[in-house]
């Protein structure tokens, strides 16, 4: 995602954090008028959010779309399953992936790419609870080190 024309709508920050992410997929979501006005003003939540086959199509489950405002009567669900648009050969790709013991889909992104709603899946595992500790671990030691550096950079400019 290195275009000029995407914009970033929401992020699901926790999901890097919780599974190890193997692969990054796109796909397209197939939206109501009143939903993709709130996905341009930003109205969305991708927290508890999965992807799924049902009867050989990919869903996008939970994810909270906020009801537009000035959309009226002809409002949408704002929790409803959404259609993901894919290639055959990559959902029948993903599908056989997804048998495997532990893979899950997780979207990490919505996005307008072209004007287009897109959505960014990571093929991932989860991690264990020992493995996120190490995550935050590292994370840490790594800010403590920058932190050094940029002191003693610091102590020696002021001489």
């Amino acid at each position: 995602m290195v275009d000029q024309d995407i914009k970033i709508v929401c992020r699901n920050r926790r999901a890097r954090y919780m599974y190890h992410i193997e692969n990054c997929l796109e796909a397209g979501i197939v939206l109501q008028g009143s939903e993709a006005k709130s996905l341009r003003a930003g109205q969305a939540d991708l927290s508890d959010a999965y992807a799924a086959f049902e009867g050989g199509e990919l869903w996008l489950q939970s994810v909270h779309i906020s009801e537009y405002a000035n959309a009226g009567y002809m409002n949408h669900e704002p929790k409803r399953p959404r259609k993901l648009l894919m290639h055959r050969k990559e959902l029948t790709r993903l599908r056989v992936k997804l048998k495997e013991r532990g893979y899950t889909l997780v979207p990490l992104a919505i996005y307008f790419k072209g004007g287009y709603a897109k959505v960014e899946l990571g093929l991932a595992k989860g991690k264990r609870k020992v493995d996120r500790r190490e995550a935050v671990r590292k994370k840490d030691e790594e800010r403590d080190q920058r932190r050094e550096e940029r002191d003693a950079m610091r102590r020696r400019g002021s001489r």
